[in-house]
Formats: C-alpha cells, structure tokens, sequence
C-alpha cells in the first residue's frame, strides 16, 4: 500500500528523511536555500538511499504549481522558518515577512492531504506568541476558511473561534482534527536536547484517534546507568579510577535512585549522550578521520559566558543554526580534559541522527546552519511511522467493505 507524500521547507532533508524511512513515497520535496538542495541533490546523484527518488525542487513554496501533483497526498510534513519564533530571534511572529505558516496552510487547502505534520521551535508556544500560536492551529483545523484581503490576523482568529465555538462547519467541509506536542529529541533516542514543537493533523472524515508517541528514554535511566550501576562507564571501557564525579546539579536525584526511593531500576532507556553517539569516531586531527565524510577539525573554539560547550556524558545541548554564524558554544564540546573544540560536521550530523554515508555540502558555517535548522532524522522517522500505521489502518477500514460488498 502506497502512500505519498510532500515535504515543505525540507533544508538538509531530515523530515524528509524520516517520512521516508516511515515509508512515505515522496512527490515533491521543496525548499529555497540553494546550499541546502545542493545537499540533497548531490546525495541523490550519487544514489544514497532514501533520497535517490526524491522530486527535489528549489525555490520558494509559494510559487510552486500544486496542481502539477496531480495525485491524492496521504502527508505532508514541514519545518516552517523558525526565525519568527526563535528564543534567539527577534519574536517578531506573524509581523516576520520569514512566517510561512500562513504559506503551509495553503498549501494543505490545495492538497487536503489525509495527514500533516509541521514542526517548529519551543519558542511558538511562549506566552507573548499565545494568540499567534492558537490562531494557527485554528487556521489548520479550518484551512479552506482563510484569511479575507482586507482582514487582520486578530480579526480572523475571532472569526475562527466562533466557528468552532459553534460548531459551524458545513458538510463535507475540510477540517482536520490538530494534536499539537512539546517533545525532547532526547526522549526519543537522539544525543540531544532538543526540545520542538510537532503538530500533527488528521482528516476529521478519518475517524482516526491520535496521539504522540511515548518516550522511548529518559534521563533517570542514564544517571542510572552512569552512577548506580556504572555499566555506562564500562561500555565505554573508562577505568573506575577515570570515572568523574557526579555533577552537582544531579546529586539529588542520584541519592534518590540509590537510597530505595525509588525501588526498581527506572523504565525505558537511557538518554543517549554525546560519547554515545561518537564513540567510533576518531579525533579529527588523525589521519584516520579523512575516510568519513564531512570529519574535519574546525579550529577557534572558546568558552565564553552562557556559552560553556556540550559535556561528554549527557545529551547535547540543542544545535543552532545562528542569526548571523554560528554560535560557538551551542556548537562545541567539553572534552574530559575541560578544554573544548568545535564539533565536526559529521559530529553534528550524528547528533541530529543523519547516516554517515549523508554528503552535506558547502563550508563548516553553511553546514553547520543546515543541521541547526534540521528536524532529528530519529524523531521525523517516530511521528512519521505513527502517522503511517494510523493512514494505512484508515485505509484497510475503507478497503474491507468494499471487498465484502463484492464478495457477496
């Protein structure tokens, strides 16, 4: 059973990556940054797998003809700029010319796929963009009531609220049903703290029930396996006496998991940390690092305030792609020694969960933008997978009893 997608604002390709790993047939892939289709067109030339069938067209989405798809989209998934909602931007919403969330929802009213998945920072959900984030997820519960020519975004949201207030919706009128989440990327197996809005629609006429996937891992099993039991150290084959003590910030919750507070070992898996994550890579300044791609030792690292690096033994702190470069802290790590360094670009794309084998291409700053702006390959591929298994069960529900109506 097929079931076909379109990806919006696809940067570096890791929604993308994810829906296609949940076994999306991709129909067009689109996204405005030329470094970042070079990125995805160069892998596709040299036939990696998962974008070697990928449509990829760049240019702005506004602009593209949706009739040329011509064929019933069961997805589409996105990372819309997050410039306008960034905690490091200028918070400026709806009033950014970069908000292409109005621009999503045309095209999901174009579309009308069965399903859509958007994605954005945790910022969207702060209190100053409280109406602002709610009239979205409005706009994307009713998409085919849009925004009049002469009409505020205030004005709108008033009208939409009455709608749904009222219950006002006409027969056959679109309108999904919209679950939106605040999720760690690190609860669900990526070596980063992450933390991102997903919001998820379904076609109301679906009769699909929804809701996000539950973590996979979790912090208490890490601090677990760090100092309780100490297999964490051993998997990394680090002696007893090279173990370091335990950060001050979770002394607390270790003496609780160690006193019988809490009794049984904590469930699901340890949070994945950055020594997890490049455990087989070697340092970039060795000679053995040129066999992997994008591996290569970027110089002027420098702690600065508010800017101390990643330790080795937790998830990163989240990757950003910068206003204007890249910031050196959110981008380095803390070696055993204290000393930091810049992650490589393939140390980065680790941790944003991309294949060894993923070419990216430009500069370290341009890559290193690519991957700050990335949706997790890990996460894209969870909400993906649990969209699918809900669209293919849709679609055996309305098989059957067409197959028993013939049958008889």
């Amino acid at each position: 059973m097929t079931l076909k997608s379109v990806e919006l604002f696809a940067g570096a390709g890791g929604l993308a990556m994810g829906v296609s790993l949940a076994g999306f047939q991709s129909q067009a892939v689109v996204e405005w940054d030329r470094w970042a289709c070079q990125t995805m067109r160069h892998n596709r030339a040299r036939g990696f797998p998962l974008v070697g069938d990928w449509p990829i067209h760049e240019g702005d989405v506004r602009e593209f003809d949706w009739n040329k798809i011509g064929t019933p989209i069961d997805l589409i998934a996105g990372g819309p700029p997050c410039q306008p909602f960034s905690m490091a931007g200028k918070h400026t919403a709806h009033d950014d010319k970069r908000d292409m969330f109005p621009a999503a929802i045309d095209v999901v009213r174009a579309l009308q796929p069965s399903a859509f998945i958007f994605e954005n920072v945790k910022g969207l959900t702060r209190p100053g963009f409280a109406n602002y984030y709610q009239y979205i997820l409005l706009r994307l519960e009713f998409p085919n009531r849009p925004r009049g020519n002469h009409e505020c975004w205030r004005n709108h949201f008033e009208r939409l609220q009455e709608v749904k207030t009222s219950n006002g919706t006409t027969a056959g009128e679109l309108v999904y049903n919209v679950v939106p989440t605040l999720v760690n990327a690190a609860d669900y197996g990526c070596p980063q703290r992450r933390e991102r809005v997903f919001i998820v629609g379904f076609k109301r006429g679906l009769g699909i029930d929804w809701s996000f996937p539950r973590p996979s891992h979790n912090r208490d099993a890490l601090l677990y396996e760090q100092w309780i039991t100490g297999r964490y150290w051993d998997r990394h084959g680090i002696p007893a006496c090279r173990v370091p003590a335990p950060p001050e910030a979770v002394r607390n919750r270790i003496s609780k998991l160690n006193d019988g507070l809490l009794l049984f070992p904590p469930d699901g898996l340890p949070w994945r940390t950055v020594r997890d994550a490049l455990r087989d890579l070697p340092d970039p300044r060795n000679a053995g690092s040129k066999i992997f791609l994008n591996h290569k030792f970027q110089d002027g690292a420098r702690p600065y305030p508010g800017h101390t690096g990643s330790p080795l033994d937790l998830p990163a702190k989240t990757l950003k792609a910068g206003d204007h470069g890249v910031p050196g802290g959110e981008n380095m790590m803390v070696r055993g020694s204290g000393q930091v360094r810049y992650f490589t670009a393939r140390e980065a794309a680790r941790l944003q969960g991309f294949p060894d084998g993923y070419d990216l291409q430009g500069s370290w700053s341009e890559i290193m933008r690519q991957l700050g702006n990335a949706v997790p390959v890990p996460l894209a591929r969870v909400v993906a997978s649990s969209v699918a298994e809900k669209l293919v069960l849709a679609k055996l529900r309305a098989i059957v009893p067409e197959l028993e109506r013939r049958r008889a």
